[in-house]
């Protein structure tokens, strides 16, 4: 299921597409669209590309997720600690 959408209701907007524009003009329809998105693609790329470039220069550690990661373990640690050989099990 994409975005809430089913395949009967995929079947029909691609019906009204080909109603609506014709099968000739289905192929540029898709190819627009692609270029669109590789362009988006691109450009978000090259911008976190900007970003880690700046930071890199400037000193700043971007690898915050090792910091939560570490974090995390270490509740997980600490509640296992507390609860010790108490373990929950369902019924």
């Amino acid at each position: 299921m994409f975005l809430f959408i089913g395949g009967p209701e995929v079947f029909i907007i691609l019906l009204i597409v080909v109603m609506f524009f014709g099968a000739d003009k289905i192929p540029e329809i898709a190819r627009g669209l692609a270029k669109g998105m590789s362009q988006v693609k691109n450009a978000t790329n090259d911008i976190k590309r900007e970003i880690n470039n700046s930071a890199t220069k400037s000193g700043i550690d971007l690898d915050v997720t090792k910091d939560v990661k570490k974090a995390i373990d270490d509740v997980k640690e600490n509640i296992d600690d507390m609860t010790g050989p108490i373990r929950r099990t369902k019924l």
